[in-house]
């Protein structure tokens, strides 16, 4: 039997630990920029709409950023992105989730999104990460940083309820930390370029090539 959305958003978050130096976790911390309408709660909530769906599709990605899922709650989604509407499944925010002057906007989460809606396919895909906590440097918290082989196997718990879940879904992996993690956890997928650093047509053409 299928769990339904919010109970497996809770369940995938549980296998998540919580005050690991470095490393946040969205849905169990707050963040001094949160403003009180980004509630942990609301944050698992938006986590759970995202998930309500029958994927074809699950993309894989490395980590959170600090300019998207540590606030939104959904990989590869920034706060400019929720409040322009742009995302499916998305209950339609009711105001700012930041203190920032400016919405939070993440290059990354722009070119996937963007590309989804472009292949018509934005609402049969799920998005995640090799571990779904935001690695930062000490200190630091509006940093990225390339999470550790030791902390990238944190997200395998995840993984596996993920395929549980979603046994006919593909998964791609974005980027080679997702590829080792995928092939970690006996998951079958196809690699694509990740859009940072310059991959963002690498990417879309990997992704096309995957649809076509």
């Amino acid at each position: 039997m299928k769990l339904c959305a919010l109970q497996l958003a809770t369940q995938l978050v549980d296998t998540l630990p919580v005050g690991r130096p470095g490393l946040f976790n969205p849905w169990r911390q707050s963040c001094p920029h949160d403003l009180p309408i980004n509630t942990i709660e609301n944050k698992i909530a938006r986590l759970a709409a995202h998930l309500d769906c029958d994927a074809k599709l699950i993309l894989v990605g490395e980590a959170p950023g600090y300019q998207g899922c540590r606030y939104s709650g959904v990989a590869f989604t920034s706060e400019r992105l929720l409040l322009e509407g742009k995302i499916p499944r998305m209950p339609e925010l009711q105001g700012r989730l930041t203190d920032r002057g400016k919405p939070f906007s993440e290059p990354s989460a722009t070119i996937v999104w963007g590309k989804l809606s472009e292949l018509g396919i934005a609402g049969d895909v799920i998005l995640w990460n090799s571990v779904q906590l935001h690695p930062h440097h000490p200190g630091q918290p509006h940093t990225n940083r390339t999470p550790s082989d030791e902390e990238v196997l944190l997200g395998l718990p995840a993984l596996n309820l993920l395929r549980l879940h979603y046994p006919t879904a593909t998964f791609v992996a974005v980027g080679n930390k997702a590829d080792d993690i995928l092939r970690a956890a006996g998951i079958s997928a196809t690699k694509v370029r990740h859009p940072a650093n310059g991959g963002a047509n690498k990417f879309r053409d990997g992704l096309e090539a995957i649809i076509h």
